[in-house]
């Protein structure tokens, strides 16, 4: 009886219910990336590990909404020690199983972390979730010591249509909670955060169509982008 009042709770987060609470949807998680989405997963590591990797200061880090811990797990590939956190039980419990490192079940609105605890924040695929974006962005940077690196599903596609019509016709219930940003929005987000801060923006586009002459670019549009914000 306690468990299922939590789980309740918890489907009802910012006074909503979200899919990442519902065993449907968090079990089958990780066959997404080894299905279909496969070869988007390569491009968009490649993005993200590129821009990150340009600040050489960056050793440790924490992901945020980390799920299964699908890009937790990658981040050692490329030279970083990771640790993972996320708010669904049901995502860290399959986690556990996949991850060798630390893994906290925590809100991103209050991070239990010390000031500068990791060098580096991140979030894949988990901000456009987030109700007080700005609030979770000044978390980021109070524990992040040398920025924050984003990994967001673009606006900026012919799949956001999409991804509206399977909404409307309960064909999708991944992105009902979802906002979906572009690069010029998140920067204006971030500034409104980061005021008075000393940093830089970086981001590259990726998710364009097999056919398309370039995969990645630094033109606005595509169906996921990386952005980057290195604290000077």
């Amino acid at each position: 009886m306690k468990f299922e009042m939590m789980t309740n709770h918890l489907q009802n987060w910012q006074d909503r219910q979200e899919w990442f609470f519902n065993r449907e949807h968090t079990d089958t998680y990780e066959q997404w990336y080894e299905g279909r989405y496969k070869r988007a997963e390569v491009w968009q590591k490649k993005v993200i590990g590129e821009l990150i990797l340009k600040d050489t200061r960056v050793k440790t880090l924490l992901e945020y909404g980390c799920g299964t811990t699908r890009f937790t797990r990658w981040w050692k590939d490329i030279g970083i020690d990771a640790t993972g956190a996320d708010l669904s039980p049901f995502m860290l419990g399959q986690g556990v199983h996949l991850f060798g490192g630390d893994l906290v079940l925590a809100d991103s609105h209050h991070m239990p972390f010390r000031d500068g605890a990791f060098d580096a924040l991140a979030f894949i695929t988990t901000f456009e979730y987030y109700k007080d974006p700005v609030k979770v962005i000044r978390e980021a940077a109070r524990v992040g010591k040398y920025g924050i690196v984003f990994g967001m599903m673009n606006r900026n596609t012919t799949k956001f249509v999409r991804r509206r019509v399977q909404q409307f016709f309960g064909k999708n219930p991944f992105y009902v909670t979802a906002t979906f940003y572009t690069p010029e929005i998140l920067i204006a987000l971030i500034h409104e955060a980061l005021a008075g801060m000393d940093y830089t923006i970086e981001w590259s586009c990726t998710g364009l169509p097999k056919w398309f002459p370039v995969q990645q670019w630094s033109v606005p549009y595509g169906d996921f982008f990386g952005l980057h914000v290195k604290f000077n």
